[in-house]
């Protein structure tokens, strides 16, 4: 590690809040359908929108008719994806003249984008017509994200509200979360990228010559548009197999700062939002504390361990002066790889800059972990604000046991109601996780996918598993996912992940938000102070170490003391 990483990180960091604090502002008013300095521009659109699909954005709805609408949504997407899939040979757009989509492969990949997991078990560039890569998946860029992002506001709107039986609308907030936020933004940064270098073109490859004179097809198509809101939206599938460790999805240091800006820019926002719209912005910030507490705290490990090396490649002979580099793009180096690994980890992006495979195990363990939690830190746009306020709801309920006091959250009682849904929700995972995870390391063909044995072919079956049930996205390039099991289950894994844990925590938001809002009295616990920062720490890591420690234990620790000893692992 040295002071310069370590200011680069910094920077990065700065640059984010600065940012984020008018961004979240501005989401406040958009999502309140308050007027903004785009509203000339786009409320002639936004009312079009309604009209043609006959949506009165004056009419609110209650938790059950906004769950049945996000879900009616979502199905649509998925068949509509997975049909343009099916039929992309027939299809225009499609210059490479690209085949359809194989049944299993399609529905995965339907389902990982509907879901904003983005996980890509295919290459962009030699599967996927440029009709699918823009109508089909960087569509669902936007509408995936936006979804979330309604879902979170919805969620703070029950705290916010009083005795209210709705929780907003979910078609005008998906149409604002798209028209006001995403795709402004996503437009600046494509133009940013392309004035760096990405292309944005329609062409299906140009014909180079090498410096030993031989001919290279070079893939190309309309990277821009997608990396940029790929980023924005916590998406993370690239244009490209290496996604943005490509030199055409990020050809410099710049675009690679411009991209991990992009990835936390609009999750810290949100959570600035939170503050603003339940008024005590302190609220939002012992939130935001916690977030970065645990995203500092793997930025450190992952630098650490990365600049640390590995002992059985410098025992046979490689120079470890520089850390391990296996899998890394010097041209991001250890720090900022560093910021990006736990970036898109600890956010539900799952976009990579190096290939986590290749990580040291202590290294790889912190993205691990990450998505073990859900991506809450600070999480995919929208889903890491829901995510930790459950776990705020869970601690409070702790501190009230600790006094004999019914516990709050907002002035929002937190009684038995509301402690089963945040349980339902934050037990979802384990069994998705945990369960495919002993099935496919039981079955033959789960384990033919795998390239290493061992520990290390542990931690890369649970990593696939965690990243898509976290709708993560990343993965271990170690785990071949293109078969018939893991495409089926892998599937499952994102669909369960996102909608069993969202129809809980959408519940959870209609009965908060029917509870009458006290004001805070003497007893009351703050919740906006240094001690409920420190118990909802506590309870993230006593969670989570509890459900995953065997696992973990058996995979990347072994894997960690193995390296030390020098063996293979």
């Amino acid at each position: 590690m040295t002071v310069l990483g370590w200011l680069q990180i910094i920077i990065l960091l700065v640059a984010v809040v600065a940012a984020a604090i008018p961004i979240g502002a501005y989401m406040v008013r958009v999502m309140g359908g308050e007027r903004t300095f785009m509203s000339p521009v786009l409320r002639p659109v936004e009312a079009g929108f309604y009209k043609l699909c006959g949506v009165d954005p004056k009419v609110e709805q209650g938790w059950r008719a906004y769950t049945l609408s996000m879900l009616a949504f979502s199905a649509a997407g998925f068949f509509s994806l997975y049909a343009l899939q099916r039929l992309q040979a027939y299809l225009p757009l499609n210059p490479q003249g690209f085949d359809g989509v194989a049944p299993d492969l399609a529905f995965n990949t339907a389902v990982s984008f509907v879901t904003n997991t983005n996980w890509q078990n295919y290459g962009g560039e030699t599967t996927m017509s440029h009709l699918m890569q823009m109508a089909g998946l960087t569509v669902h860029n936007f509408v995936s994200a936006a979804t979330g992002l309604g879902m979170a506001f919805a969620m703070v709107r029950a705290f916010s509200r009083s005795e209210s039986k709705t929780i907003g609308n979910f078609w005008t907030d998906l149409t604002r979360g798209v028209l006001y936020i995403l795709l402004p933004i996503s437009i600046v940064v494509a133009l940013v990228l392309v004035a760096l270098g990405v292309p944005q073109t329609l062409l299906a490859s140009v014909d180079a010559t090498t410096l030993e004179g031989a001919k290279q097809v070079i893939a190309m198509g309309p990277v821009a548009s997608q990396e940029a809101i790929k980023e924005l939206g916590t998406n993370g599938g690239g244009f490209f197999n290496a996604n943005s460790a490509h030199p055409f999805e990020s050809p410099n240091v710049w675009s690679n700062f411009i991209e991990n800006w992009s990835i936390l820019v609009i999750p810290v926002a949100t959570v600035f939002a939170f503050g603003r719209m339940v008024g005590n912005k302190r609220e939002g910030r012992a939130l935001l504390t916690t977030m970065a507490i645990v995203f500092l705290v793997g930025v450190a490990a992952v630098y650490a361990a990365e600049t640390f090396g590995n002992p059985i490649l410098t025992a046979l002979g490689v120079d470890g002066a520089a850390g391990n580099l296996e899998g890394k793009e010097i041209r991001f180096g250890q720090a900022m790889t560093a910021l990006f690994t736990v970036s898109t980890t600890g956010t539900s992006t799952g976009a990579v800059i190096a290939a986590h495979d290749s990580l040291t195990p202590l290294g790889g363990l912190v993205p691990l972990f990450n998505m073990l939690l859900g991506c809450i830190t600070p999480g995919g746009v929208g889903a890491g604000l829901y995510g930790i306020l459950v776990l705020a709801i869970i601690t409070v309920f702790v501190a009230g046991l600790m006094v004999g006091r019914t516990p709050e959250y907002l002035g929002k009682k937190i009684e038995t109601r509301e402690m089963k849904l945040a349980m339902l929700a934050v037990l979802i995972y384990p069994p998705l996780v945990l369960g495919f995870t002993a099935a496919s390391v039981m079955l033959k063909t789960g384990l033919d996918s795998l390239n290493n044995a061992g520990a290390h072919g542990l931690s890369e079956i649970l990593y696939a598993f965690a990243s898509t049930t976290a709708n993560n996205g990343s993965a271990f390039g170690g785990l071949t996912g293109n078969t018939l099991w893991y495409n089926t289950t892998l599937g499952l894994a994102m669909f369960l992940g996102r909608f069993a844990y969202v129809i809980p925590v959408l519940a959870l938001a209609g009965s908060v938000a029917a509870k009458k809002k006290s004001p805070a009295s003497v007893g009351t616990f703050p919740t906006d102070s240094p001690l409920f920062v420190g118990l909802l720490l506590g309870v993230i890591v006593i969670l989570y170490l509890l459900q995953y420690f065997p696992a973990l234990a058996l995979g990347p620790i072994v894997e960690h003391f193995s390296m030390l000893a020098g063996k293979a692992f």
